[in-house]
């Protein structure tokens, strides 16, 4: 067997409608499906061809679980441009959203929370041919955004 990547993620959320609507204007998703009552969306983001990149199911209001319980910790969605990193900086911190940000050597990542409180991450990653002297992916540091938009401009990875 050999897995390629990551298709897509559903996530349980209180409402599939409010949350579609922040991963659209936050990320730039886009609604491709939905039922009539807007209670299961499916959503794809702007550069994918997948048919839908995440889904989103409502379970009405109900309780999260413990931090740090077991469970999915956080999903990363990769933006092509650090340029792209830096857009959704913005955008993620105009929502009140933004929850960190690390240097991981062999990516640049932001943290953010959804409306239901679901962490997922937004990553740029350095090109392959970096990856020796990007430093150790276990290692984290803050990240100094500026800095890496000087380094990488114009880089597509």
């Amino acid at each position: 067997m050999i897995v390629r990547r990551l298709n897509h993620a559903v996530l349980w959320v209180r409402d599939a409608a409010a949350s579609a609507e922040f991963y659209g204007d936050a990320l730039g998703f886009e609604v491709v499906e939905s039922d009539s009552s807007g209670r299961a969306v499916f959503m794809r983001g702007s550069g994918s061809d997948n048919h839908h990149d995440l889904g989103l199911f409502t379970v009405g209001d109900r309780p999260s679980p413990p931090p740090r319980s077991p469970g999915l910790y956080h999903l990363a969605w990769q933006v092509p441009t650090i340029e792209d990193l830096a857009t959704a900086a913005r955008e993620l911190g105009a929502r009140d959203a933004l929850v960190g940000a690390s240097d991981h050597g062999v990516s640049k990542s932001l943290y953010a929370r959804d409306p239901d409180g679901i962490e997922f991450e937004v990553m740029w990653q350095v090109p392959d041919d970096e990856w020796g002297t990007a430093g150790d992916h276990a290692t984290v540091a803050p990240l100094d955004l500026d800095a890496e938009l000087t380094r990488w401009a114009g880089v597509t990875t």
